[in-house]
């Protein structure tokens, strides 16, 4: 499999495809990250929040992958956006992970009716972190417009990514444009629709001419579309098969007639970033 590499804007490379580890966890994380790592996943995806970090951090010390080849993604909870928590658990994280640094670092959520702007302070931490190479990019999750125009006009970075909710359904268009305009690689969580899609007869057709399943075609799709995807899964079989979605290959029309599956908000599935209020794990 060649999966490509997205160049962030600070320089550093991401592997457009990775793997997730929302809602895994126990030994389910340590097995299934290896397994990951072992069929060729070089992009790990993790957070405070999910705590599973020093689970992640097993299973990478495990592998015999050289850990200049793995790309790791944590994120600062809800709870931490106070400039001293976010140093304190981001020397958790990487204590947890067994990392000297990693490769990005999230603010998972702006929280905007608990902490108002406080998550501009916490990025200006996190502006730190970059400066003592302890992590090698920065950006945000489920940030909409104006919170990056904020983070934009008031620091001095960018946000390497913003990682959103955005899927054939909800497609989360105008955020995503706004981070193509202004240099923001977009990733893609909840890429496969929690699996409420596998059945539409519109990716079912596209499957089905292209040899490959749904949830491969809607992630050619994301590939096809310039989004990073990190599917998570339990089982082996589906975490190969997920992988081997970099393969398949969409046509124009293919790509069209996922556009169109676009519900606008309706087909939003989780929390909206502007109402989101749930302050910690």
């Amino acid at each position: 499999m060649s999966i490509r590499n997205i160049t962030l804007n600070s320089g550093h490379t991401i592997p457009q495809l990775g793997f997730g580890t929302y809602k895994i966890t126990g030994e389910d994380t340590q097995r299934t990250v290896e397994h990951a790592l072992s069929i060729g996943y070089r992009h790990i995806d993790t957070a405070q929040m999910y705590g599973n970090e020093a689970e992640v951090g097993a299973a990478i010390a495990a592998s015999p992958v050289p850990r200049e080849e793995l790309f790791v993604t944590t994120k600062l909870d809800n709870g931490n956006h106070a400039p001293d928590r976010a140093r304190e658990s981001f020397a958790e994280s990487l204590t947890k992970l067994g990392l000297d640094y990693v490769d990005l670092f999230l603010i998972h959520w702006p929280l905007p009716n608990l902490y108002g702007t406080g998550y501009l302070a916490a990025w200006k931490t996190m502006e730190e972190f970059v400066e003592d190479g302890r992590a090698r990019s920065i950006g945000v999750s489920n940030f909409e417009r104006d919170h990056l125009q904020l983070l934009i006009d008031e620091s001095g970075t960018v946000p390497a990514v913003n990682q959103i909710e955005l899927h054939p359904l909800f497609q989360n268009r105008e955020v995503a444009q706004f981070c193509r305009d202004n240099g923001i690689a977009v990733e893609a969580w909840a890429p496969l629709v929690r699996g409420a899609i596998a059945d539409n007869p519109v990716v079912a057709n596209i499957a089905s001419a292209r040899g490959c399943t749904p949830a491969q075609a809607i992630l050619a799709w994301h590939f096809a579309k310039g989004h990073i995807v990190f599917p998570k899964s339990v089982t082996p079989a589906r975490i190969a098969e997920n992988f081997a979605s970099a393969d398949v290959a969409l046509t124009p029309g293919d790509i069209e007639a996922i556009d169109s599956l676009d519900r606008g908000e309706a087909g939003r599935t989780g929390y909206h970033p502007e109402t989101m209020e749930r302050a910690a794990r």
